[in-house]
């Protein structure tokens, strides 16, 4: 396959390239734009219906078709590897290396849900047999098993242009379910999501899958986003992006006639906690491994350790300045777009309006180019200022002083939902730690002890999600293989005869 791919810049319907009246241009970190077809609400219709009448056949295909198909998707996606590096790379300016990573981990996950389904046990069958001789009623038989839910939409992530958009997490889970897909692709790697749309053409033709099965739809605005949540052929949604944009396309879930589950993922401080053992004993140790974290990938990752809470102002002093002079070593990066660089100054520039925050280190913007932003605050003020708790995406961090372990355990209940919580913490730490616990699990999907949240494992156990605002359905997860779940919903059957029976039931 060749190493350099030129967008045609149209939109994949029914398995056939499909052009728009009107187009927009791509903003690409380094070498030409590219004109893309501006999606309506007529191609996410058009993609819709096909969906639909590719459900007819597909959801009711054997696990072990879907496994080939999701393999077939991985396999064409590796053959076009460094076609979609270099596209990559031009569109968002990450490096090579990341995103050949991120093409394993989305060929990974991919393979993952081919296994998972193949195994079976995703389809939670259950049967409790017919009891005719039970008194005073007879007990009727009744097998349950789970059934997807029918054509799913996604939204392509701005920060994750392969393992979170076109074949990523919500695609492929959805696929492996049993649900053809609609991706709306995100304007800030349209000719990365043409490319990887192409590999899943090739997967579909090879498999003799309904062409209908899978559609990307092109769009900057936000027309074709709110028509694919509130099409009525659409029965759920997957979402990465910011909190008010996701917030506004839930509510336009829920006031639908027929109101659908938005599972929307979309914003977390991660916070991190250092108990006072932990501090004592390795405090610059820790200070390098959240700097790394804070700044990793420019900062513009979901699991992102934005707030961190020290107890007692010396450590917190000793703290800032380990971590002020890693920040210091690091020259400016490339953010992801223009509008996500412009957020990330107005996020810093909020960051240091208050009196009572201290801006330990201000955050540069020069176009794309972004340096990393450090602010300080004791923990009074941080509580009574709801919105320092707020995501600033991209590389800045703040460091909040707390007076004891007490005064954390109070921080800790006053947080929003979170993806993640970390405990950085040695032996003498487990009874603050044991005190935590109780509270951190119901803020956070995902706890962590001497560790930083960014590098999501994408395995069975892992949970992804969490409470308000972290996203919108607090059991659902958007990695690893419990996916699947929120793509699926359970049938009871009731005296049916084996023949009526789905065929997964006795496959």
């Amino acid at each position: 396959m060749t190493e350099t791919y030129t967008p045609h810049g149209r939109h994949l319907i029914a398995g056939s390239w499909s052009e728009s009246p009107q187009t927009f241009a791509s903003d690409p970190t380094n070498g030409e734009p590219h004109r893309f077809a501006l999606g309506s609400a007529e191609e996410i219709g058009r993609a819709a219906q096909a969906a639909e009448e590719a459900f007819r056949t597909f959801g009711s295909s054997s696990r072990h078709d879907r496994a080939r198909f999701l393999d077939a998707i991985a396999d064409a996606i590796e053959r076009r590897g460094a076609a979609i590096t270099a596209i990559g790379a031009a569109e968002t300016g990450l490096p090579s290396a990341r995103l050949e990573g991120e093409r394993g981990r989305t060929t990974g996950q991919l393979r993952l849900f081919a296994n998972h389904i193949r195994d079976g046990a995703f389809l939670d069958r259950r049967h409790d047999e017919a009891q005719p001789d039970r008194k005073p009623l007879a007990r009727p038989d009744i097998k349950l098993i789970q059934r997807p839910i029918g054509p799913v939409g996604v939204f392509g992530a701005s920060n994750f242009p392969l393992a979170f958009s076109t074949a990523g997490g919500d695609t492929a889970s959805a696929l492996a379910a049993g649900c053809p897909v609609v991706v709306k692709g995100h304007p800030g790697h349209p000719g990365t999501a043409e490319i990887v749309a192409d590999a899943i053409l090739e997967a579909i033709n090879e498999t003799g899958q309904h062409p209908g099965v899978f559609s990307l739809i092109q769009s900057n605005t936000n027309e074709a986003g709110e028509a694919l949540v509130t099409h009525p052929l659409i029965k759920a949604v997957g979402f990465t992006g910011s909190l008010r944009g996701g917030r506004a396309l839930f509510d336009l879930a829920m006031r639908r006639e027929e109101p659908i589950p938005f599972f929307g993922e979309l914003g977390s401080v991660n916070p991190v906690f250092v108990l006072p053992d932990a501090a004592d004993n390795r405090l610059s140790e820790i200070a390098s491994g959240w700097v790394a974290s804070l700044t990793m990938g420019v900062g513009q990752f979901c699991t992102n350790p934005g707030v961190i809470v020290v107890a007692g102002d010396n450590a917190a002093e000793a703290f800032e300045g380990a971590a002020d002079s890693a920040l210091a070593e690091l020259a400016p990066q490339s953010m992801l777009s223009q509008g996500i660089a412009q957020a990330y100054r107005s996020g810093t520039q909020r960051m240091s309006a208050g009196n009572a925050v201290r801006t330990v280190r201000a955050g540069a913007v020069d176009g794309r180019q972004a340096s990393p932003a450090l602010f300080s605050t004791d923990a009074d003020t941080f509580m009574a200022n709801p919105d320092l708790g707020e995501e600033v995406f991209g590389p800045s961090g703040i460091i909040v002083r707390a007076r004891d372990g007490s005064q954390m355990i109070e921080i800790a209940e006053g947080l929003r939902g979170q993806l993640t919580v970390t405990l950085q913490m040695d032996a003498g730490d487990e009874d603050l730690a044991r005190r935590l616990m109780p509270v951190l699990e119901r803020k956070a999907g995902r706890i962590l002890a001497n560790g930083f949240p960014t590098g999501v494992e994408v395995v069975d156990s892992m949970m992804h999600g969490g409470p308000y605002p972290a996203s919108t359905n607090v059991s659902a997860t958007s990695v690893g293989t419990l996916a699947i779940r929120r793509f699926l919903r359970p049938v009871a059957y009731q005296n049916l005869p084996d023949a009526l029976l789905p065929g997964e039931w006795a496959s």
